[in-house]
């Protein structure tokens, strides 16, 4: 979830060659989820297994831990943020060309779908599950079609996920 918050920062310094502030919230949204795996729900090694949720009656400065500790969830999530970002920078330097293409239909078209991404690149490198599948492709399903004839003696196929009209 990190790197991914943090792609179009990343994005912004391959192809701009810095980062502008329009991905500030995404940067403010991974300090808090990293913060929050820390203090909250004691997910580091070096912190420990302890939790400390914020108080909102406390007042500002008061915290239930030292200023030590209060160090080490700096640099540990310093540490944790820099790591995402540099994995999110690799990654998004090995398939430069895919993000660009994306990147360019983008331009082209504002909004794009599943269906536009795997035509453009390709299909993911896994395999989700059916129901997966099929809410995120606007493409026919692959079941069985039943035909049947409307009053109008029109033709018309039920594909599961929508109906077809047959004039």
């Amino acid at each position: 979830i990190v790197c991914m918050a943090l792609a179009g920062r990343a994005a912004e310094e391959i192809f701009f060659g810095r980062v502008t502030t329009g991905a500030g919230d995404d940067l403010r949204r991974v300090t808090q989820l990293v913060y929050s795996t820390i203090q909250v729900y004691g997910m580091n090694s070096r912190v420990g297994q302890l939790a400390f949720p914020k108080d909102p009656n406390a007042m500002p400065g008061d915290k239930p831990y030292s200023d030590a500790t209060a160090e080490a969830m700096d640099e540990e999530a310093r540490a944790i943020v820099d790591e995402a970002y540099q994995r999110t920078l690799a990654l998004l330097r090995e398939k430069k060309d895919e993000l660009q293409k994306v990147a360019n239909l983008l331009l082209e078209k504002e909004t794009i779908t599943h269906d536009d991404v795997v035509d453009l690149i390709g299909p993911r490198p896994y395999v989700g599950d059916d129901a997966y599948n099929e809410y995120v492709t606007q493409r026919h399903s692959t079941k069985k079609r039943t035909s049947k004839r409307g009053s109008g003696g029109n033709e018309w196929f039920d594909t599961g996920i929508g109906v077809i009209f047959i004039l």
